[in-house]
């Protein structure tokens, strides 16, 4: 796991520039959301695969079953956090004007995930605080998703984004992403 994110850590800035647009001009825009119901079905995603977690650590589920999941749930957490950071949140940096501070609360947010996402794929279900932590990364993500949804995509909706146009890039860019996170996995 820990390989998947430093990969597509790295390829961030490249992929940005290069990447999403060739991506957008394909079918994706046609059939893509605009950029905050994206975000959204993301935010539901991941609560469904948290749930399904704490049902298996309830359970004392097989580790086998818990990895999977939580392998899981740090790939969907990394995936959602490279779009918003290189596509959505710039956009809405730039649209909300003095609200921008939201965004810088967004980022911080961001950066406690990502350690412990970090934490979490460099152990193993049998380690001490496996389940603790991804139950502690759940409830950081509960928060800053709460936020998003009740603070920053109101402005974001009110403020003059082309939502559309974010969705498209969002969801070229997430499929590049995921792409490329099976490429790294298949490598294996």
């Amino acid at each position: 796991m820990q390989s998947t994110t430093k990969a597509m850590t790295s390829k961030t800035t490249t992929s940005k520039a290069a990447g999403h647009s060739s991506a957008a001009k394909s079918g994706t825009a046609a059939k893509s959301p605009d950029a905050i119901a994206l975000l959204k079905a993301d935010h539901a995603e991941v609560k469904k695969c948290f749930q399904a977690y704490e049902k298996l650590a309830t359970a004392e589920a097989d580790g086998d079953e818990r990895q999977a999941m939580a392998e899981k749930i740090c790939s969907l957490l990394t995936v959602h956090a490279t779009i918003e950071e290189e596509i959505f949140y710039p956009a809405a940096r730039e649209a909300l004007g003095e609200d921008a501070n939201l965004v810088d609360e967004a980022d911080v947010e961001h950066a406690g995930a990502k350690d412990l996402i970090a934490q979490i794929e460099a152990m193993s279900p049998d380690d001490d605080h496996f389940d603790a932590k991804l139950k502690v990364l759940g409830e950081y993500i509960d928060h800053h998703v709460k936020e998003e949804q009740d603070e920053m995509f109101p402005k974001c909706r009110e403020a003059d984004m082309d939502l559309k146009g974010l969705g498209v890039e969002l969801a070229a860019r997430k499929e590049e992403l995921v792409s490329e996170m099976a490429g790294s996995l298949q490598a294996r």
